[in-house]
């Protein structure tokens, strides 16, 4: 049985199967780099094979390795309960291998149930050790990220006081520094991808937004899928202010045509001075405030067909599919818009302020 054990642990593609499983079953240990989770895997699957071949518990060193672990995962953001998840998904891959194995090689049941009621001795005491560590290492940087949101505030404020936070943050005093903001939802996954790429870069969830200060311009692959960070500058610490507002206004902008990755101010420019001005928003919406009422029933599926029909660059076949409509549908919807309001969305202005009154429309509670 041991010999079974050591065979199948130093089968070379169970490495892969297993961080393949992790990666793809645990989102929150997906941001890691494959290498980072083959290494731990690598290392608990060698240490787990010695405990079952002695017939014994985790040894000191063993334990040590487990503290390491839990303190490099917390240092990560990486919750408890994904890294336990993990482990499981690992553990999962490990004894299938087993099982076909045994069953190849004539070994019996008894002999297999004794094996993994060997581990799961050995496994339950990693994992309170594992949990203790995490537990330990996280109450330990709660003043760090008290220190982060302070020093922060400080970058964006702006000013003189900015530029000596970024000495004292490791940050470039001159050469331009980046902001990125995400929403607090992927919080956790955007700081990993982006601490890992780009170093220093002191981040930290403020006024209810993760805020990043960079020192170089972020690759769009540090960016995790299916989530959205807006990005501004380069700009000097002293203007850190302004570039936070931008960075905000990128993302606010890429979230009303619901965009993903990493989205510059620069790439949203006419769309977040549109986002940004709910003065003027007001005001369109108070100018054509009888044409939402004549619409009556229709009004929300005429919004609806004209931003994407404005979205899709005035496309009838695209906006029909992104409404899941007829074509037809969409272009009798966009005429009765413009019969009604007076905009002609087919003009490069009219396109603007017949988008504009339908987001408005549809954003209204």
């Amino acid at each position: 049985m041991v010999d079974l054990i050591e065979r199948v642990v130093g089968e070379e593609d169970l490495l892969a199967v297993s961080v393949a499983g992790v990666r793809t079953l645990v989102p929150e240990v997906a941001v890691l780099t494959p290498a980072d989770i083959a290494g731990h895997t690598r290392a608990l699957l060698a240490a787990a094979a010695r405990a079952l071949a002695a017939r014994r518990g985790p040894t000191g060193a063993e334990l040590s390795f487990v503290e390491d672990l839990a303190v490099t995962r917390a240092h990560q953001g990486v919750p408890i309960e994904a890294v336990l998840r993990a482990i499981h998904v690992a553990e999962r891959a490990i004894w299938s291998r087993a099982r076909e194995a045994a069953a190849a090689d004539g070994v019996g049941p008894e002999l297999l149930l004794d094996a993994r009621e060997l581990y799961d001795d050995w496994a339950e005491a990693v994992r309170g050790r594992l949990i203790a560590a995490h537990r330990a290492a996280n109450a330990d940087q709660a003043p760090a990220r008290d220190r982060d949101v302070a020093l922060l505030r400080r970058l964006l404020d702006g000013g003189s006081a900015a530029a000596l936070a970024a000495a004292e943050a490791g940050l470039p005093v001159t050469g331009g520094l980046w902001v990125a903001v995400a929403r607090p939802g992927g919080a956790a996954a955007v700081r990993r991808a982006l601490a890992e790429r780009h170093r220093p870069s002191p981040s930290a969830v403020v006024d209810g937004l993760l805020v990043a200060v960079l020192g170089q311009a972020p690759s769009p692959r540090a960016v995790p899928d299916g989530t959205l960070v807006g990005l501004a500058g380069p700009a000097e610490p002293e203007e850190l202010t302004g570039t936070r507002r931008l960075a905000l206004a990128a993302l606010t902008a890429a979230e009303a045509t619901a965009r993903s990755g990493l989205v510059h101010i620069a790439e949203v420019p006419a769309l977040a001075a549109i986002v940004d001005r709910a003065d003027l928003a007001a005001a369109l919406l108070e100018k054509h405030r009888q044409a939402w009422a004549a619409l009556g029933a229709n009004a929300e599926p005429v919004a609806r067909a004209v931003c994407a029909w404005v979205e899709a660059g005035g496309d009838t076949n695209r906006a029909a599919e992104r409404q899941f409509v007829h074509p037809n549908t969409v272009r009798n919807r966009v005429l009765r818009f413009a019969g009604i309001t007076g905009i002609d969305p087919g003009t490069a202005f009219g396109a603007v302020d017949a988008w504009w009154l339908c987001r408005a429309w549809l954003a209204r509670p």
